[in-house]
């Protein structure tokens, strides 16, 4: 059935608060049907499982929310295929719903924008504090949907501007009352850099231990924010780089953000699983 993306941006896309013990009943909320997400899913599957036999570690460190609430989803940005990776790896079970740029759902007259919010993305303006995606993110993790974010914002290997760390992914976290699961994909950068030819090396998809921002509450509720952002994305490159987190240079990763290692020396903020 044609449904206008548009429309599918606010519709749930898994079977949330019970949502598959009452699809019989009219006053239920529609969701995204999962047919054409399940095609995109196998062929992407099968074509990554062949060109780069990737695996996936820390699963568990999503799968503990499936069913019971929403979580942020976030990563180090160093390919355009991370999202297709993070994505089939908490597939079949779960989806994680990815901000994309809103420039993306145009493409192909619109095809583009058709499939790729049938998969669960939604759009979200560059450059700008955009109020609709927050929003929308939020709804999504009341309703115990994942929302994968990339607080970098673009690839590292694009363009010569200094790397960001924004706090969009702790502040949807914030609202949608949803911790954040670090992830990160080692080697998935091999696969093609600039100027040279595609190549196909091993990949493998790690999450890490979820951060929940109420541990920050010892640190002043101006910095609390921020602090969070920090301490997440050292989390994702200490995945990446398979390194202890102190061991992570976040001065020369981030040189305009504020350190936070000497208010965060020594603390354990990422919970294993019980």
């Amino acid at each position: 059935m044609f449904l206008a993306y548009k429309d599918m941006w606010d519709m749930p896309i898994d079977p949330v608060d019970g949502l598959e013990k009452v699809k019989e009943d009219e006053s239920a909320p529609k969701r995204v049907g999962h047919f054409v997400g399940n095609i995109v899913y196998a062929i992407i599957f099968i074509a990554f499982k062949i060109a780069f036999r990737y695996k996936v570690e820390g699963i568990e460190n999503l799968r503990q929310f499936d069913g019971k609430r929403g979580a942020v989803v976030i990563g180090n940005h160093a390919s355009y295929l991370d999202p297709a990776f993070l994505w089939i790896a908490a597939r079949p079970k779960q989806w994680v719903r990815f901000m994309a740029r809103d420039n993306m759902f145009a493409n192909a007259g619109g095809l583009a924008g058709q499939v790729i919010s049938r998969v669960g993305a939604f759009p979200i303006k560059r450059g700008s504090a955009d109020r609709t995606a927050i929003k929308r993110a939020s709804a999504m993790l009341k309703r115990g949907e994942s929302v994968g974010i990339f607080p970098e914002g673009t690839r590292r290997d694009r363009g010569t501007a200094a790397p960001e760390l924004h706090g969009g992914a702790a502040f949807i976290a914030r609202m949608g009352k949803a911790p954040i699961v670090p992830s990160s994909i080692r080697n998935v950068d091999a696969i093609k850099r600039k100027g040279e030819r595609m190549h196909f090396p091993k990949v493998t998809v790690v999450f890490g231990a979820p951060i929940y921002l109420e541990d920050f509450d010892f640190l002043p509720k101006e910095d609390r924010l921020d602090a969070v952002s920090w301490y997440a994305m050292r989390e994702c490159y200490a995945l990446r780089d398979n390194v202890n987190r102190e061991e992570v240079d976040m001065k020369t990763l981030f040189p305009e953000a504020r350190d936070f290692s000497t208010e965060l020396a020594g603390k354990m903020l990422s919970r294993p699983i019980a």
